[in-house]
């Protein structure tokens, strides 16, 4: 009996987090669970560029690292807490321009500006509450029954009332960001006519998935609606189609294609007899996955001549010949990225990689040193961490090395070895400096009792 009730709890609860989870925008029923997230300078500096105006627009503040890229093929983008921003690389692989893309992060900042996010935890508190009653509820009829059918048939009535109710107040704020999509557009000059373009994209995804909509199990209004709804937005409003990132674009696009789809559809997307720019940016990155690094080198390097001031052609150089067993020549190419832009978060962890894996590197330790906190500083990056734990210990300081894979356990979430690390940091005789480091690190809530 217990067991049945635990597995109808565990069900209740699969259901709710999958209409509630945070799939706010297309295509919710088909979210992977935990997708990972991908770090790339050069898609989110893309994304940034794209949606800077439109926040601006829309008055809300914006911070460049709470811009997140996501390995998920689905398309999809969602908001958080304290505005981050998370957009799935399957929205960019199957967007056709920017406009698309604009169209799609124009929604979200009307999540945000409409308050959505607050509004929608204080609605699932509430109906967790109810949900919670329905569950003692269910208990009760099966302990007074002795019958667990009674309970399932109480507590998955009451699933479906709770369901209906979410999804009715989440339809009114998917009309709400739609409605201000729109007019973020038109304050910025931009057309509705992508958002029109990306629901027949996603009618079309629905339609080779399987996925049938229902006025019912959604969570957002019907695809055919909103078509209707931006093309009507798109002949009233007017507005650019075209956009000076047009050509960025193709080329994250290519990126993001040729390092996360199976080869053979990415020879598909970009056939290797093609001569584009992004198609020889794509063969260049297939051929990386491939080993076959002399030719990833001549297809990279077509496009370094042409492009002599892309830091990211020099980026992507620098990763082919890393992988390639040449740290020295990978750390010419760090170098040069990093001389076009010096924030450029791979390209720090490449530059310091590169030194580290050098014979006799012991000259150029502080050099690693300094790139690898210039890169925590711009955003926390775990293997950073292990490298400078590294890189410490070989310059003798020990008791930085121990803070610094304290904060490697910490930023993984092994909270009792960021713990027992601290203490090691802490009795290897730190500079005054880093024992205030290491006690603000050893008061981090997150530190504290659990339980608390």
């Amino acid at each position: 009996m217990v067991a049945q009730i635990n597995r109808l709890i565990s069900k209740l609860k699969k259901n709710l987090a999958l209409v509630l989870g945070g799939c706010l925008v297309f295509f919710p029923l088909v979210c992977r669970a935990e997708p990972s997230l991908l770090t790339d300078d050069e898609s989110e500096a893309l994304l940034y560029h794209i949606v800077e105006p439109i926040f601006k627009a829309a008055n809300i503040s914006f911070d460049e690292n709470h811009l997140h890229l996501l390995d998920d093929m689905s398309l999809n983008a969602f908001v958080a807490d304290e505005n981050h921003l998370f957009v799935n690389a399957g929205t960019i692989i199957s967007a056709d321009n920017v406009n698309e893309v604009s169209g799609i992060l124009a929604h979200e900042a009307g999540h945000i500006a409409g308050g959505h996010i607050m509004r929608q935890k204080l609605k699932i508190n509430d109906l967790q509450k109810l949900s919670a009653v329905s569950l003692i509820a269910a208990g009760a009829a099966a302990i007074a029954s002795q019958n667990a059918n009674a309970a399932i048939a109480i507590a998955l009535g009451s699933q479906g009332s709770l369901l209906n109710s979410m999804i009715a107040y989440q339809l009114t704020e998917e009309r709400s960001a739609d409605e201000s999509a729109v007019k973020y557009l038109k304050m910025t000059g931009q057309s509705p006519i992508g958002l029109y373009h990306f629901m027949k994209t996603i009618q079309k995804e629905n339609r080779l998935s399987g996925v049938k909509e229902t006025p019912y199990f959604r969570t957002h209004p019907m695809s055919a609606e909103r078509e209707a709804f931006f093309e009507k937005s798109a002949r009233l409003n007017g507005g650019q189609v075209s956009s000076p990132y047009d050509k960025d674009f193709k080329f994250v696009q290519a990126k993001l294609s040729a390092f996360l789809l199976a080869p053979e559809r990415v020879k598909q997307k970009y056939p290797l007899s093609s001569q584009t720019d992004e198609a020889k940016y794509a063969h260049a990155i297939l051929f990386l996955r491939q080993k076959n690094f002399k030719l990833a080198l001549e297809k990279i390097g077509l496009l370094i001549a042409k492009y002599p001031n892309n830091p990211y052609f020099e980026q992507l150089k620098g990763q082919i010949l890393f992988e390639n067993g040449q740290p020295a020549k990978a750390l010419e190419s760090a170098t040069k990225s990093l001389k076009m832009n010096p924030k450029l978060n791979e390209s720090l962890l490449l530059y310091a990689q590169s030194i580290l894996e050098m014979p006799n590197h012991q000259a150029n330790l502080q050099k690693a040193i300094d790139a690898l906190n210039k890169l925590q500083i711009l955003r926390e990056n775990g293997l950073a961490w292990e490298l400078l734990s590294k890189a410490y210990y070989e310059k003798g300081k020990t008791a930085d090395s121990y803070y610094a894979l304290a904060r490697y356990n910490l930023f993984i979430g092994n909270i009792d070895a960021t713990k027992k690390q601290i203490e090691k940091a802490l009795n290897a005789n730190p500079s005054k400096a880093l024992e205030l480091k290491l006690s603000d690190l050893k008061n981090l809530p997150e530190l504290q009792e659990d339980e608390k």
